[in-house]
């Protein structure tokens, strides 16, 4: 289980995910999206993950996410992002899907690269 940890944190991509609160908060963000959105992981674990967004890019989000939560994922989804420094960058090429477990959906991950 450390050896897979260790592979996902480094990863060359970036790998989120947030919980089903009725304003999800991250509860993960490997080592690029860190970099990503320019936070440790105790701020980026505090972030409603909609903020990831800027506000005109929030409601083509949330329709995204709404099409996950029925379909169970999404690929090919690209967006907006916006840093904590407020630099912009676009997240391409990514895939959203539903987390669960036994009892049901505990969430929603994605991955997903920078677009240069």
């Amino acid at each position: 289980m450390a050896a897979l940890r260790e592979v996902l944190w480094n990863a060359p991509f970036a790998i989120v995910a947030h919980g089903t609160e009725a304003d999800p908060i991250f509860f993960y963000g490997n080592e690029y999206a860190l970099r990503c959105f320019e936070m440790d992981f105790d701020e980026f674990t505090c972030l409603p993950s909609r903020l990831s967004a800027e506000p005109m890019a929030q409601q083509s989000r949330e329709k995204a996410l709404r099409k996950v939560a029925e379909q169970g994922y999404i690929d090919g989804y690209s967006g907006m992002r916006i840093a904590k420094s407020g630099r912009r960058f676009m997240i391409a090429d990514c895939t959203i899907w539903n987390l669960e477990d036994a009892a049901g959906t505990q969430g929603q991950a994605a991955v997903f690269v920078i677009s240069p």
